[in-house]
């Protein structure tokens, strides 16, 4: 009983760590205005980013057959839409990039959803549990002004995603960092360059 309490608080950690609105969660104002701080995306960026996140979760849960056919996560940065985890057929995957596409005030999708039935909850907390040491391993970066809470980290199925808006010299360190955690199969740079 007490193995199977720590290991679901254990996900339901990691996963609200790994989750877009940990900070509203976690601390209300308080937090959101801390991260807002420290994101180099505007207040107004931030806030439509979370719209997004909205608009294309209500959207592609009312496609009934999508939504119960396939393990979709959606992330949200800057206005460019991440889709990532499984879709059962084709169809399925270019009918979610479609759908994402269409919201209001998104500039670019990247449908990473894989052909495949949807990943086990043990894929998922493996995924959740790279993820947490990509975060850990970014606050070893040495660069004057980089500050790692700026690249958001998605990992799925061992492949990760890096967004953010960062320098090319930010950009290269985070990937070669996240490259040397052990469980990351691959690395993908979905990063707007500011230099």
């Amino acid at each position: 009983m007490t193995i199977r309490l720590l290991t679901l608080s254990a996900v339901a950690l990691g996963a609200l760590l790994n989750s877009a609105c940990a900070p509203v969660i976690v601390g209300g104002a308080v937090a959101t205005t801390a991260s807002v701080s420290h994101d180099r995306r505007t207040t107004g960026a931030v806030v439509e980013d979370r719209a997004i996140f909205g608009r294309v979760l209500r959207a592609l849960n009312d496609d009934k057959q999508l939504y119960e056919n396939s393990h979709i996560n959606i992330s949200v940065f800057n206005g460019w839409v991440l889709l990532s985890g499984e879709t059962p057929t084709e169809a399925f995957r270019a009918r979610a990039g479609e759908i994402a596409r269409a919201q209001d005030k998104v500039r670019r999708v990247f449908n990473e959803l894989t052909i495949a039935a949807p990943s086990s909850m043990m894929t998922r907390s493996s995924d959740t549990w790279i993820t947490t040491k990509v975060k850990s391993s970014l606050l070893g970066i040495d660069i004057k002004g980089f500050d790692p809470t700026r690249i958001k980290v998605v990992t799925e199925n061992g492949t990760v995603f890096l967004l953010g808006l960062v320098h090319h010299n930010e950009g290269e360190a985070a990937v070669r960092k996240t490259q040397q955690v052990t469980g990351v199969q691959r690395v993908v740079k979905l990063f707007e360059y500011l230099d």
